[in-house]
């Protein structure tokens, strides 16, 4: 078999991902997977007593030379099974976990799925004990659709991976400090792959739109404050877990560095 992808951008679905696998395929020192989202670990399809590995470095291409190898598909935090597949599959891997405002990140999810007509419900619905009743009966009541609420409470997803994965194998960061912050958070990435840093690495102001939900809204500030006091006890609990700075998301004031009235992701220029 060949050597095992090296890297893996986990998490968290519309949190930046997008932009970091675009600034990491950038990089000559890198071969990411052909598309972005590979969605192999997650596949519940798979015979996983005998998992096809030859299929999953398929999606790479021809030989990577000395690159590392890397992937981006943001579930993998959030779907149960996938974090010990991945152990299993490697469990000398890196794994580089994004974290968005929680509030912020479910509504973005939500607009999204809107506007792929994947969801019918309005936001304050979806979010609803009647919205989020619609997972059950899935396996885990995990859904990759309905899921505003659950992928954000990162706590339990981040014990998760930290019972697979040592606390040097997983790198943790703010998606706003991708835009506050440019250079030290795409060099932090990069001294924790072990690669060189560009020092002149900065997002795009322009952003890639596969989907336009400008005309859904804002987010209506009751519903801001309810989604805000429902993760707060998380928000502490991941800051305690990841070591980072999460005290100005429990502010009711905290807004996001990046544009929020377009759909996801900044892509990121490797100078």
């Amino acid at each position: 078999m060949p050597e095992r992808v090296d890297f893996f951008i986990a998490g968290a679905q519309k949190a930046g991902t997008t932009a970091l696998a675009a600034y990491l395929r950038a990089r000559p020192c890198i071969q990411m997977a052909r598309q972005k989202e590979v969605h192999f670990f997650d596949d519940e399809q798979q015979n996983w007593q005998r998992p096809d590995y030859d299929k999953y470095h398929g999606a790479f291409g021809g030989d990577h030379g000395n690159r590392l190898r890397g992937e981006a598909t943001p579930i993998y935090m959030y779907w149960p099974q996938s974090i010990c597949r991945l152990r299993t599959y490697n469990p000398r891997a890196k794994l580089i976990i994004l974290l968005r405002h929680p509030t912020l990140r479910a509504y973005s999810h939500w607009r999204m799925e809107s506007v792929r007509n994947c969801d019918s419900y309005p936001f304050e619905l979806a979010i609803s004990q009647f919205g989020r009743a619609r997972m059950k009966g899935f396996p885990d009541r995990v859904h990759r659709v309905f899921s505003y609420i659950e992928r954000g409470f990162y706590a339990e997803q981040i014990r998760r991976v930290l019972q697979f994965f040592a606390r040097p194998q997983v790198h943790f960061f703010r998606t706003d400090q991708l835009w506050n912050k440019p250079q030290e958070s795409l060099q932090g990435i990069e001294h924790f792959l072990g690669i060189g840093s560009n020092s002149n690495a900065q997002p795009y102001k322009e952003y890639i739109v596969p989907v336009d939900s400008r005309a859904l809204g804002p987010l209506a500030p009751a519903t801001r404050s309810l989604l805000d006091d429902m993760f707060k006890p998380d928000i502490r609990m991941t800051a305690e877990l990841t070591g980072l700075e999460l005290d100005d998301w429990l502010s009711p004031g905290y807004s996001e560095p990046m544009p929020s009235d377009i759909l996801p992701a900044a892509s990121v220029r490797a100078a």
